[in-house]
C-alpha cells in the first residue's frame, strides 16, 4: 500500500491522545517489513496505522522516528490498523516510557527552561559519573551557571544524580544526542570551564 493510500487511512482515525503522528517500519515474524504510522502513543501502547494486520499476539520489532527500536505485541484490529502493547519489561520498559514522555513534552512545545545565557565551552570533552561509580565520556553541547547539555551514549534515568567533571547534578530530560543536567548549586560564571573539565 503507498504512502498515500494509508494517509487516507488515517483521516478517518481519531488521534484520541492529541499527539503528534509518528512515522515508522516494522517487521513481522515472518521478516516482512511494512510501513506505519502510529496513533495514540500512551506509556502502555500504541496503534499502528497500516494495510498490513498481523495475528494477535505476533511479536513485531518497529522502528520508529524518535523513538527507535522498539518490540511490541499484536492485539486487536482497529479501522485502518490494529493495536499494540509494548514487550518490555523491567528497565526497559521504564527507558521506553520516559523517552514517550520526552516526546510527548517536545510535541506539546514544551520549551527548555533556560534560565540563565548558554554558552558553547571551548573544550568540550568532559565525563560524566554515575551513582555506582562508573565514568562515560562525554561532549558539553552547552552549559549554563545551572545546568548543562551533554552528549552521552549512557541515558541515566530521569532524577538521578550524577557528577558532570566536579559539578553534581541531576538527569532532568533527554535530549536527541544525550541528556540535560542541572546543577545542584549553581556555578559562578568564571569557574564553569573548570568545574566541567
Amino acid at each position: 500500500m503507498s504512502a498515500l493510500a494509508i494517509e487516507t487511512n488515517v483521516d478517518h482515525i481519531t488521534n484520541k491522545s492529541g499527539s503528534n503522528i509518528i512515522f515508522g517500519r516494522f517487521m513481522l515474524p515472518d521478516m516482512t517489513e511494512h510501513a506505519c504510522q502510529v496513533l495514540d502513543v500512551t506509556a502502555h501502547g500504541a496503534v499502528f496505522i497500516t494495510a498490513t494486520v498481523p495475528a494477535p499476539n505476533s511479536s513485531i520489532v518497529a522502528y520508529l522516528e524518535e523513538l527507535g527500536r522498539v518490540e511490541v505485541i499484536a492485539g486487536e484490529q482497529v479501522a485502518g490498523g490494529f493495536k499494540v502493547r509494548y514487550a518490555a519489561t523491567g528497565s526497559r520498559l521504564e527507558r521506553l516510557q520516559q523517552r514517550i514522555e520526552w516526546l510527548k513534552q517536545k510535541n506539546d512545545g514544551a520549551v527548555e527552561a533556560r534560565r540563565h545565557p548558554r554558552f558553547e565551552p571551548k573544550d568540550k570533552h568532559s565525563s560524566i559519573t554515575l551513582p555506582d561509580g562508573r565514568v562515560y565520556n562525554c561532549e558539553v553541547i552547552d552549559i549554563s551557571i545551572s545546568g548543562a547539555a551533554i552528549k552521552t551514549d549512557v541515558l541515566p534515568s530521569i532524577g538521578t544524580y550524577v557528577m558532570l567533571g566536579k559539578m553534581k547534578g541531576r538527569v532532568v530530560r533527554y535530549l536527541d544526542t544525550g541528556v540535560a543536567i542541572e546543577f545542584i548549586k549553581q556555578l559562578d560564571r568564571n569557574d564553569i570551564a573548570s568545574s566541567v573539565a
